[in-house]
C-alpha cells in the first residue's frame, strides 16, 4: 500500500514539465511532497527562481494528468515504487548529486550490500565487443557481481544475457516507462530479467523511450554501481556520458581495449587516455573494483555459478582450480564440442559437421567459451580447451 507521501510524489512526477530539480525545491521549502502538491498558486508566486510557466504547469497538472490510471498501471504490471526515504532505495545511487526521488521497480532490487557493476557500450558492436561484453557479464556474475545495463541492443543485451546465463543477477535502466518495453526485440530478455532481478525506471509508466531521457538515465545507471565498464564505443557514443556520469559521481571508470582501426574502439581508447582503467580480464577489474573483498565474503553468492575464466591468455603456471561442479551441456552443445577436431575447426566445417543452423552453431559457441570448453582463435577457427 502506497503512502500518502509516495501517492504525491508519483503525481507530482506526471506532470509534464516538471523535473527532478523542480520537485526537489519544492521539497526543501514545503514539508512534503503532499503540501507541495497542494500548495496554492499565492504560496508559488512567492518562490524565487519559478516562473510563471512552471507555477502554471504545477497547479494545472494535479487536475490534467491522472493519478488513478497511473497507479492502475504500477498495479497492472506488477511493479512497485521505492522513495529515496525508502530503506530499499539502493544506497550507491542516493550518494549522487542528483539521485531520482522514485524509482519505478518490476522484479527485486539486489541487497544493498551486493557488489555491482554497470556494463555498457555501443548499439551496434563488432563480435568481438559480443563475445567480451558476455564474458565478462557472465565471469563477473560468477564472483557475486550484480550486472547494470541499460536494456539497448548490442553490449547492454550481451552485458544482461552473460549474467542470466551464469545464473547471476541482472538490473536494466530503462529510459522509458515500465509499461513499454523497447526495445521490443529484447521482450523475452525483459521476462527473464524481472525474474531474476529488476527493471527500473524514473520515468512514469507509459513515458516513450524519447532521446532526451537517455541522458538522464545514464547518470542512475552509473549511480547504482561501483563502477562503470566500457566495452565498445564510438566517439559520440552514450556510453561515455554513462562514464563521464560515473567520473563525476566518484565512481570508478573501466574501458576494454579494442582494434586499432575499428570505430568502435575510439570511444574506449579516448577514455583510456583520460585515465580510465584498462582492463584484460576480469581479475584486472575485481582487483581494481573498490571494496570488492568485503563484498566478496557476502552471504548472498550468485545462483548457478559457473568457474570463472580469464580472457587473457593463460599463464604457463597453472594452480589446481578448486572443485566445482560439472557444467550441463545441451544437446547442441555436445554435439558441437565433438564437432571440433585437432588443433581446430572452422567454423562452417563445424555447422557441416553438426548440420545446425551457423546462427544456432554461433550461440552455442559462445556459451562453449564462456563455460571454459572452448577458445576461439583468429579467423573463426576453434579449438577444445
Amino acid at each position: 500500500m502506497l503512502s500518502a507521501e509516495a501517492r504525491s510524489l508519483i503525481h507530482l512526477n506526471l506532470i509534464p514539465g516538471v523535473g527532478n530539480h523542480t520537485i526537489r525545491r519544492l521539497l526543501a521549502i514545503f514539508e512534503s511532497a503532499e503540501e507541495a502538491l497542494n500548495a496554492t498558486s499565492q504560496e508559488l508566486a512567492q518562490l524565487d527562481g519559478l516562473t510563471p510557466d512552471l507555477r502554471r504547469r504545477l497547479i494545472d497538472g494535479r487536475s490534467n494528468v491522472s493519478l488513478a490510471d497511473e497507479l492502475e498501471l504500477i498495479d497492472a504490471h506488477q511493479c512497485h515504487i521505492v522513495t529515496i526515504n525508502d530503506e530499499s532505495y539502493p544506497p550507491l545511487l542516493k550518494q549522487i548529486n542528483d539521485p531520482p526521488l522514485l524509482l519505478y521497480v518490476k522484479g527485486q532490487l539486489p541487497l544493498p550490500d551486493t557488489p555491482s557493476i554497470t556494463i555498457v557500450g555501443s548499439r551496434s558492436p563488432t563480435d568481438y565487443g559480443k563475445t567480451i561484453s558476455r564474458q565478462l557479464s557472465c565471469q563477473l556474475a560468477t564472483h557475486g557481481l550484480t550486472i547494470a545495463s541499460g536494456f539497448a541492443r548490442g553490449i547492454d543485451t550481451c552485458a544482461h544475457r552473460g549474467a542470466l546465463e551464469a545464473g547471476g543477477r541482472t538490473v536494466a535502466v530503462l529510459g522509458n516507462g515500465l509499461s513499454v518495453v523497447y526495445p521490443q526485440a529484447n521482450r523475452e530478455l525483459a521476462d527473464e530479467i524481472i525474474r531474476e532481478g529488476a527493471l527500473i525506471s524514473e520515468f512514469p509508466m507509459t513515458m516513450p523511450p524519447m532521446g532526451s531521457n537517455f541522458p538522464r538515465r545514464n547518470r542512475v545507471l552509473s549511480g547504482l554501481t561501483l563502477g562503470t565498464l566500457v566495452v565498445e564505443a564510438s566517439e559520440r557514443s552514450g556510453s561515455l556520458i554513462t562514464a563521464r556520469h560515473a567520473a563525476e559521481q566518484g565512481r570508478e571508470v573501466f574501458a576494454v581495449p579494442g582494434q586499432i582501426f575499428s570505430k568502435m574502439s575510439q570511444g574506449t581508447h579516448y577514455l583510456i587516455n583520460q585515465g580510465a582503467t584498462l582492463i584484460h580480464s576480469v581479475d584486472d577489474l575485481l582487483n581494481a573494483l573498490p571494496n570488492y573483498t568485503k563484498f566478496a565474503a557476502s552471504e548472498v553468492p550468485p545462483r548457478q555459478p559457473l568457474p570463472p575464466k580469464n580472457i587473457s591468455a593463460p599463464s604457463e603456471e597453472k594452480t589446481s582450480p578448486d572443485p566445482s561442479p560439472p557444467l550441463q551441456l545441451s544437446a547442441d552443445e555436445r554435439a558441437i564440442l565433438s564437432a571440433i577436431e585437432p588443433p581446430a575447426s572452422h567454423i562452417d566445417g563445424i555447422t557441416r559437421v553438426t548440420q545446425l543452423p551457423v546462427g544456432k552453431v554461433s550461440s552455442a559457441l559462445v556459451m562453449l567459451e564462456l563455460k571454459g570448453l572452448v577458445q576461439q582463435l583468429p579467423g573463426k577457427q576453434f579449438a577444445k580447451r
